[in-house]
């Protein structure tokens, strides 16, 4: 990312608001958070991207799809600050503070009572409309993988956790993000993701803008698994 150096970065986080039904779209002209964990804590505030959050959102009903546009406090100021969630800020904190990024964010976030389908299609608008600006724009899906990896987890144990994550590894491997989108429910039930809807919507991105992609870890630290993968574009 430091190389790249977006200037705004589209991050679907799945612990921002949960909107029944509907992939929201952060209006806010700012967003900051706090994470503290072990007596350590990180801060931080970004300022928002709202012209092309907002052609994000007018691209997408255009298309009917389930959106909602979401602001806090105030239409636009400094007030105008919508709370930036851990999934938000634990990627954005390593961008924009170790790599030195001075880029906007636009956070969207998927939904899971909609069919996958409409979270791919909404990756493929977010692609369309980068496309049309001027602007050098990233797209992140933070997400972890399955959460049922240890028996003392909060979500118990599941055999279906490594499958779930072994599929992931192999789709990504493989340049077949879209395959993801036919693993069975039942699958998912058991396995416990947080990741399938952001990666439907990469998936999308990817449909629209074909990249080549790399795995570079993947390991299960403690009873989740974490992924991390980067796409690029050779023009």
């Amino acid at each position: 990312m430091a190389k790249a150096r977006p200037d705004t970065i589209v991050i679907a986080s799945p612990h921002n608001l949960r909107l029944h039904g509907h992939i929201g779209v952060v209006l806010s002209e700012n967003t900051s958070g706090r994470v503290a964990e072990g007596g350590n804590s990180i801060s931080l505030k970004a300022k928002c991207d709202t012209e092309l959050a907002w052609k994000i959102l007018g691209e997408s009903e255009k298309r009917s799809l389930p959106v909602i546009g979401a602001n806090y406090g105030t239409f636009e100021g400094p007030l105008s600050d919508l709370a930036m969630d851990w999934g938000t800020l634990i990627p954005v904190w390593f961008f924009l503070k170790e790599g030195n990024l001075r880029s906007k964010l636009v956070v969207v976030t998927p939904s899971r009572e909609i069919p996958l389908r409409e979270n791919f299609e909404f990756g493929r608008v977010v692609a369309r409309v980068a496309e049309k600006t001027r602007k050098r724009v990233a797209f992140v899906a933070s997400s972890d993988q399955a959460h049922a990896h240890k028996k003392d987890g909060p979500y118990g144990f599941s055999g279906k956790a490594s499958v779930y994550d072994g599929r992931v590894v192999d789709a990504v491997r493989g340049g077949r993000l879209k395959s993801i989108m036919r693993f069975p429910r039942s699958l998912i039930d058991a396995a416990k993701p947080d990741s399938l809807w952001q990666m439907t919507m990469l998936a999308g991105v990817l449909d629209e803008i074909p990249m080549k992609g790399e795995l570079f870890s993947y390991q299960v630290p403690t009873y989740f698994g974490m992924l991390c993968a980067g796409y690029e574009r050779h023009r």
